[in-house]
């Protein structure tokens, strides 16, 4: 198979945490190729494609998905000596920040734009690039500014709010309307109301991860006393 040096491969958007688990299966031996009959057991096709492609974008296998020194040097070595050499692999591929990016201080934005003048990423392939580089350069030990850090934890928040929502609409809005009041909820045991009387009053002016920690923890009462009363 000739490689196609014209087409400009993207950065890696698979999930990080799937990278990072196939990379601990290889320590168990590492295949002469990394081709469908070797992970399509693993995961579905789309997420194995996405595999093979962070997997050249990153030089860990060649053109013809065999494996290069870099991917068996990297399944043998293990604590600091994994972490530089996966940081060199990390410095090389992310090349195109170089000189663009301190990493050091840049802020999210500037992350951002340095992906998409070099790749012309739409805004959702651009936000999953920019989250498995963030999760590769911690592996690796490369210092990333709290800005960029901040900025990916407050969107993982946010997202994590709205998943709740779309997954269980019906139950979210059953939970807005969740009466504060300890009187207004009808009948309700003594024990039941000592388990409320400590749970913390609801405050508008808490974070996201606060409110949806509140919520989770609220309907897991709700639920405790539903399953008492249906039996």
């Amino acid at each position: 198979m000739i490689e196609d040096k014209s087409r400009k491969r993207l950065p890696p958007y698979i999930s990080y945490r799937s990278f990072h688990n196939f990379l601990d299966e290889l320590q168990q031996g590492v295949p002469a190729r990394i081709d469908r009959s070797y992970w399509g057991e693993r995961m579905s096709g789309s997420t194995g494609n996405q595999l093979v492609a962070a997997l050249r974008f990153l030089g860990l296998i060649d053109a013809n998905a065999s494996p290069t020194e870099r991917l068996r040097k990297l399944t043998m070595l293990k604590g600091t000596s994994r972490s530089d050499h996966l940081k060199s692999i990390t410095l090389e591929s992310f090349s195109f920040l170089s000189g663009k990016v301190d990493s050091q201080t840049a802020t999210y934005s500037q992350l951002e734009e340095a992906f998409h003048a070099t790749y012309h990423l739409t805004s959702d392939v651009s936000r999953k690039c920019i989250k498995f580089y963030v999760a590769l350069a911690g592996d690796s030990g490369i210092t990333l500014s709290t800005f960029i850090t901040k900025r990916l934890r407050t969107n993982r928040i946010g997202n994590g709010i709205k998943g709740v929502a779309r997954r269980k609409n019906s139950r979210t809005e059953n939970i807005v309307k969740i009466p504060q009041e300890m009187e207004l909820i009808p009948n309700t045991s003594s024990w039941d109301k000592l388990l409320l009387e400590k749970f913390p009053e609801f405050d508008p002016a808490w974070n996201d991860e606060l409110k949806l920690n509140w919520f989770k923890g609220f309907d897991v009462l709700l639920r405790i006393r539903s399953g008492k009363d249906g039996f």
